[in-house]
């Protein structure tokens, strides 16, 4: 089975960024992520959102 959710250490590498960049995205707004029992997870499908909003901006 396939990862639901990841944490942003994890989310960082699958986007080829670093850590920093992505609480920053999620800051932001433009990373949706979720909070559940003191942990930041982002949903895998929120990464191909904004992997896709991305492709298509470029």
């Amino acid at each position: 089975m396939d990862r639901l959710f990841y944490r942003p250490k994890d989310a960082a590498v699958v986007l080829g960024m670093s850590r920093t960049a992505v609480f920053r995205l999620i800051k932001s707004g433009e990373l949706r992520s979720v909070k559940y029992d003191g942990y930041r997870l982002v949903p895998a499908d929120a990464l191909q959102e904004f992997a896709r909003r991305l492709s298509e901006a470029a």
